[in-house]
């Protein structure tokens, strides 16, 4: 029950200094144009999605493979923790549950950003985005899923489970309720205490 998942991009972690830099020296590799303040304004769906806005499909997987060997040593040291991050997860196993990340970014990378950062998570499950997230959710035996995209809304309904908004992404919280989210947060620093009464027997009646 008390077993909880977490989006990593604008949820947990604060990547957008790092994938705009990595996707600056991918346009300067590349010959291309990206607009990388436009790619880290809707950060959420896939690798793969955002690079059909700037390449043709058949250049695609030649850009994802330059775009993943720069991410480790050029976006993971940029990434700070979001506000309040921290105190979430600690605040889960405080209760004795696990935590899981679920995210579009691919898994190593995701793992590496998890590490970087110092958060204490049982699994990391990437390349998995909105509806395809909810057999991981599942299957891990999470209660809850945090997300701060509406597809992390639709994330958490896939998964049955119940769907937790952060408005630090692209949605304002009134979006985000408006998507179907059963709670709305500012940002995670409202969790803990959210948390620690939710997961409680009388909070569930």
């Amino acid at each position: 029950m008390n077993s909880v998942g977490f989006d990593l991009d604008m949820t947990l972690a604060d990547t957008r200094a790092g994938i705009a830099a990595v996707y600056d020296e991918l346009a300067l590799r590349l010959g291309v144009f990206i607009d990388s303040a436009a790619v880290v304004a809707r950060l959420g769906p896939p690798l793969e999605w955002e690079l059909t806005n700037w390449l043709p499909a058949e250049d695609i997987p030649e850009a994802v493979a330059v775009y993943r060997s720069l991410y480790p040593s050029i976006a993971v040291p940029a990434t700070t923790l979001m506000p309040g991050a921290r105190q979430a997860v600690e605040a889960v196993r405080r209760a004795g549950g696990r935590v899981i990340v679920v995210t579009g970014k691919n898994t190593p990378d995701a793992r590496r950003t998890v590490d970087f950062l110092g958060l204490e998570v049982d699994m990391v499950a990437g390349s998995v985005f909105g509806t395809e997230k909810g057999p991981a959710l599942a299957e891990f035996g999470a209660a809850a899923y945090v997300g701060d995209h509406v597809a992390d809304i639709e994330a958490a309904r896939a998964g049955g489970v119940v769907s937790v908004a952060v408005a630090t992404g692209h949605y304002p919280a009134g979006e985000l309720r408006d998507h179907g989210a059963d709670v709305v947060f500012g940002d995670l620093t409202e969790f803990a205490e959210w948390f620690d009464g939710w997961r409680t027997p009388a909070a569930l009646v």
